[in-house]
């Protein structure tokens, strides 16, 4: 029986080789393939600085720490997201809370960010950093946001997890145009990948230096960072707690070697929306919806049962799907409602259009080595199983 997933990583020859270069250099973790995979980023995005770490976990992290987040303050996400961008805000002692969605991007909607500061006027209950989610590889209205942030005084971190590749309003995700930070993530089921490994971006070097710091122990060699006299050229000092959230060459290796195929991946993926668009166009589903301000490098695909015409339920087409070889997968469940967070305080009801879009939501199959052939298969029973 064939078996389809919902993303695959692609691997090159090329792919291979950079890595057993690297294996057969002097140098395995943290390394100058590391600093070429930063500046090549770096270049590709527009932005002036780049910090590779381990994960997209611990670039959040890093990044609310350099941000200045901590015990007492607030961080506001989408509750339409993995996890992550939620509790990296726990991480450093801070509260989080969530803005409810746009009912066509799925992304945070800046009108109920809007109304959720100007409540916050009368309460005090200000976030510090807001973190905005480019869901599925669309970017949010981050001209809105950043407009709001100069209203309100919050550091905007976007979590660019999905969107490496996209553009926003002429500019590449990731050139932090309207942030001061972008976190982007390279798991193997995203644009391209390190095998894991995460980044954040920012144009500001104050910011850039804490990262460097927070990355790595929160020790330095930097004579302009020394608190003290140095000893000698082994000398290094711990200036503040940090992590190791170290990347290895051999991790570098393999997404630098894949930043060069970038456009070609999401020109397969943009390719392969609009054959899903076209070929669902007709079904009793609602197809994903496209901002014409945004380039979207289509991380995945997710079509929603319109659940006053479709006359199954979502469980019931995801497992005939799941039984014809076809492995969906549902992004997400809202955050508020995972235990943890109810145990926080939160409870369903609270983000109406984040829960609505989770029942009815199904990530169909969307990676390059997707052939026509297998997306014709999957076309033909997703009609077969909804109609």
């Amino acid at each position: 029986m064939r078996h389809i997933p919902y993303a695959r990583q692609h691997i090159s020859q090329d792919d291979i080789q950079a890595v057993m270069d690297t294996l057969q250099s002097d140098w395995l973790t943290q390394g100058p393939a590391v600093e070429r995979f930063e500046q090549a980023v770096a270049r590709y995005c527009g932005a002036r600085y780049a910090v590779a770490v381990n994960s997209a976990t611990s670039a959040l992290h890093v990044a609310c720490l350099a941000a200045g987040l901590g015990e007492g303050d607030l961080l506001w996400t989408s509750p339409n997201t993995f996890v992550a961008s939620a509790n990296c805000a726990l991480y450093t002692g801070a509260a989080v809370d969530f803005v409810d969605i746009d009912t066509q991007t799925y992304n945070m909607s800046v009108s109920e960010l809007s109304d959720k500061l100007n409540y916050a006027r009368r309460t005090g209950e200000f976030p510090k950093v807001i973190i905005p989610v480019h869901f599925a590889g669309q970017s949010c209205d981050m001209k809105g946001i950043h407009a709001l942030s100069r209203q309100y005084g919050f550091t905007v971190i976007e979590d660019a997890s999905h969107a490496i590749g996209g553009n926003y309003l002429g500019s590449k995700i990731g050139s932090c145009r309207f942030s001061d930070m972008t976190v982007l993530s390279f798991h193997p089921v995203k644009i391209i990948t390190s095998g894991e490994g995460g980044m954040v971006l920012t144009n500001r070097q104050d910011l850039y230096e804490k990262l460097m710091l927070f990355r790595s122990h929160g020790i330095t060699r930097g004579q302009e960072l020394l608190e003290g006299q140095s000893h000698g050229p082994w000398y290094y000092e711990q200036i503040s707690l940090g992590f190791n959230y170290r990347i290895t060459d051999i991790q570098a290796a393999l997404g630098e070697n894949q930043l060069k195929r970038i456009d070609e991946f999401v020109a397969r993926r943009r390719q392969l929306a609009k054959q899903y668009s076209l070929g669902l166009q007709d079904l009793p589903i609602i197809l994903p919806w496209q901002h014409p301000d945004v380039y979207s490098s289509w991380h995945l695909y997710v079509i929603m049962l319109d659940q006053e015409k479709c006359k199954k339920h979502r469980r019931q087409v995801f497992e005939e799907l799941r039984q014809a070889g076809i492995g969906v997968n549902v992004h997400y469940i809202p955050v508020h409602t995972q235990p943890y967070y109810q145990k926080l305080g939160f409870k369903h009801g609270d983000f109406p259009a984040a829960e609505h879009y989770y029942q009815g939501v199904v990530s169909i199959p969307m990676y390059y080595s997707f052939t026509d052939e297998e997306q014709d298969y999957v076309i033909a029973k997703i009609r077969e199983v909804i109609q």
